[in-house]
């Protein structure tokens, strides 16, 4: 029998407790639930009036992983969601995880969660602006860092304070909190940033996908401002053969990387992160913290 549990008054089955979810440790379902119980209160924070797309891998990292912006089917009636646009003349429903209730249904599916730079009740609207650095092999997070300092200096020349995490597979994310942008002004930034890091940086950085560019550079993905498009949350666990996160790093952690397995986070590592450091992201959330692009 699948177990009912309550949450906020709310009644949620919790399927598959004891199902191994990450072979390589023996991490379950329920240490998943678990973790996303216990970070709560920070991960709802970064998606807060966000619509979510979910990538979900309810066999495990090594089953099959499907993205899904619509709400999954046996979406309870009680889970909030907003419409979005998908075109110009076209708008669909999303999920927006806006408590614990929702957030512990969501993670009975086993899902990554992905948000937009905008909030539901501003669709193109940016209040973040997001570089994923992305390392092209043999490169590795250590790039990353030295990219990410580049770039922390350069927005703050502009005016803006930069704040990093793990992207929770390879690369590193920056994020800066922004007064609310249209998103293609945004881009435009982003890109342009890119692109002068690349010119200062010309045998670190790249600012084009092309794989043939790649080896042994880091990719600054600027795309993820475009409105469309969506990032990894702050906390969320990943899809891959550990259960890592999308972990906040201090910029004294970018500072002191000297091999990728210095910037690689867990889920049991998070907690006693929050306890020590608090949501090193937190800013992030504050509007009296918001910057203005030039």
């Amino acid at each position: 029998m699948t177990p009912i549990t309550m949450v906020e008054g709310r009644r949620i089955a919790l399927s598959n407790l004891d199902k191994v979810l990450y072979p390589a440790t023996g991490f379950t379902k329920g240490e998943v639930l678990h973790y996303y119980a216990t970070v709560a209160g920070s991960l709802l924070a970064h998606i807060h009036d966000r619509p979510v797309s979910f990538l979900r891998y309810p066999d495990g990292p090594d089953g099959q992983l499907f993205f899904t912006k619509n709400p999954p089917p046996g979406t309870p009636a009680w889970v909030r969601t907003t419409p979005v646009p998908r075109s110009e003349d076209e708008r669909a429903e999303q999920v927006v995880v806006s408590d614990m209730a929702s957030l512990m249904w969501a993670a009975n599916l086993v899902v990554e969660f992905h948000t937009p730079q905008w909030r539901a009740d501003a669709p193109a609207v940016a209040d973040r602006l997001v570089l994923d650095l992305d390392p092209g092999p043999p490169a590795t997070v250590v790039e990353c860092c030295a990219a990410a300092l580049w770039l922390r200096e350069r927005l703050a020349a502009d005016g803006l304070d930069a704040y990093a995490k793990t992207s929770g597979s390879k690369g590193l994310h920056l994020a800066v909190a922004l007064e609310p942008t249209p998103s293609a002004r945004v881009s435009a930034y982003a890109k342009a940033l890119a692109q002068e890091a690349e010119a200062e940086l010309p045998g670190l950085v790249v600012h084009r996908m092309a794989k043939a560019l790649r080896p042994g550079k880091v990719f600054v993905d600027h795309s993820q401002n475009a409105a469309a498009k969506t990032t990894a949350a702050p906390y969320t666990l990943r899809a891959r053969e550990l259960p890592t996160v999308s972990a906040p790093v201090s910029w004294a952690e970018v500072e002191a990387c000297r091999t990728a397995s210095d910037l690689v986070f867990l889920a049991d590592d998070i907690p006693p992160r929050l306890a020590r450091d608090g949501d090193l992201l937190a800013p992030l959330t504050d509007p009296d913290a918001a910057g203005r692009l030039p």
